[in-house]
């Protein structure tokens, strides 16, 4: 691609500025190409955020918002890479064999980018050709002499691919509108019709799918192939839903929840109650689900929370993964209720995947238990699991406004009794 050193210099010069700023001031001169630089610059800026790495290196180019938009972040790349290699690893058989990775789907190249530096060989495969331009300027630049980059149809490929190490697909997500869909069956490439010829060619195969997806459903779909289920999250936000195929037969595959630091894994069979997730939408429904009218009155006198001194809130990766039989078991934490998704426990528990707290007094919604719950607040931070209310009904009724250390959480218990767990927060590992 070329590009002038007007226009490199143009956008080094401007890529810290407000992009509407540069774009209304900007001076068509000599052979500055404007749009080219503008779109540069808003690139480096989402990138410095996203892909710290490579924002650090000077001359890449980086493409359209879209295909910036969909790309893995630095933490989620990286994530793949330690797999593949670990994946290596357990896969090896003569440590002088050349291994291989094949992306079908490479799209901006950030996930080939890390899980190429793994193998000896790398190929990157992307239908789009302003894509694999891009890709041929940029994987120099990042020190990926080894990459090899296809322009072509990902199944078109596939037909004529050799054996290889490693299969990554991400599947396009978007239908012929431009819509996005998040049925596995209506992604291209449809990895379902091709999950056999994939394994006939590559012993290991990544698959990359939207953290929309039912993870149980499609686990199902792939009769017995999934070998691993991993559940990445960074920033307490599920961002990907990683599937490891393998030639094997797995009736109970691994099941991994990351959340930056915070991993978990367990055995899919280990939780009994292994089809409880858990969304932004199903709480939603569950919080509207009733009236204020049905709000219990019930004195806290009625009911032991004695031993209630520490509250945890499962991370992102916990909640989809549905895993909370197993926090039960593994933790020693107790359930406030199956539909509240939070735990309990008499003792600090340094490890927990999730955020914690330190329960500082407990209410029913009875007025008087709430006036004295709510002394000397003005502000706090509210939370609502499995309660009639919104956050901001509830904070509405009890004249709070937003803000401050203190967090109350407004949730059922087992015996479907509303209560007010008002909380500190507490530092992640602190006894």
């Amino acid at each position: 691609m070329e590009i002038s050193e007007s226009t490199w210099a143009f956008i080094a010069k401007h890529r810290r500025e407000d992009v509407r700023d540069v774009a209304l001031h900007a001076k068509h001169d000599g052979d500055v190409d404007v749009p080219f630089a503008l779109e540069q610059i808003a690139g480096w800026q989402r990138a410095s955020l996203k892909l710290p790495d490579w924002a650090s290196h000077d001359g890449l180019i980086f493409p359209p918002q879209v295909p910036m938009e969909q790309c893995s972040s630095q933490f989620t790349a990286q994530y793949k890479a330690r797999l593949a290699q670990r994946s290596l690893a357990e896969e090896a058989v003569d440590d002088d064999s050349p291994t291989s990775l094949v992306d079908l789907t490479g799209g901006f190249g950030v996930d080939f980018s890390y899980m190429s530096r793994v193998f000896n060989r790398a190929i990157y495969v992307e239908q789009q050709s302003i894509l694999c331009d891009i890709a041929r300027h940029n994987f120099p630049i990042l020190g990926l002499d080894h990459a090899e980059v296809i322009n072509d149809d990902s199944t078109a490929v596939l037909d004529t691919l050799g054996r290889v190490s490693m299969i990554f697909l991400d599947p396009a997500r978007r239908d012929d509108h431009g819509s996005r869909t998040y049925a596995i069956a209506d992604c291209m490439p449809d990895v379902l019709t091709l999950k056999d010829m994939l394994l006939a060619k590559a012993p290991t195969v990544m698959v990359k799918l939207s953290p929309m997806l039912d993870w149980h459903k499609t686990v199902a779909d792939f009769a017995g192939a999934v070998h691993e289920v991993h559940i990445v999250s960074t920033g307490n936000e599920c961002k990907e839903l990683l599937l490891v195929l393998g030639r094997g037969r797995y009736a109970s595959p691994l099941v991994v929840c990351a959340n930056d630091e915070q991993v978990l894994s367990y055995k899919a069979g280990d939780n009994s109650d292994n089809h409880t997730t858990i969304n932004d939408s199903a709480l939603a429904a569950r919080n509207t689900c009733n009236t204020e009218d049905s709000l219990s009155e019930e004195s806290a006198n009625d009911f032991d929370s004695s031993h209630w001194k520490y509250l945890y809130e499962p991370n992102a990766s916990i909640m989809k993964a549905g895993c909370f039989d197993v926090l039960e078991q593994r933790f020693a934490a107790h359930h406030i209720s199956p539909n509240s998704h939070l735990f309990v426990a008499a003792e600090p528990i340094a490890d927990f995947p999730g955020r914690s707290f330190a329960i500082e007094s407990i209410a029913t919604m009875n007025k008087k238990e709430l006036k004295q719950l709510l002394a000397g607040l003005t502000h706090a931070n509210i939370a609502v699991r499995n309660f009639p209310l919104t956050v901001a009904q509830l904070r509405k009724k009890l004249k709070l406004k937003d803000g401050g250390s203190t967090y109350l959480f407004a949730t059922t218990d087992a015996q479907g009794r509303h209560l007010v767990l008002r909380t500190k927060k507490r530092k992640s590992g602190s006894l």
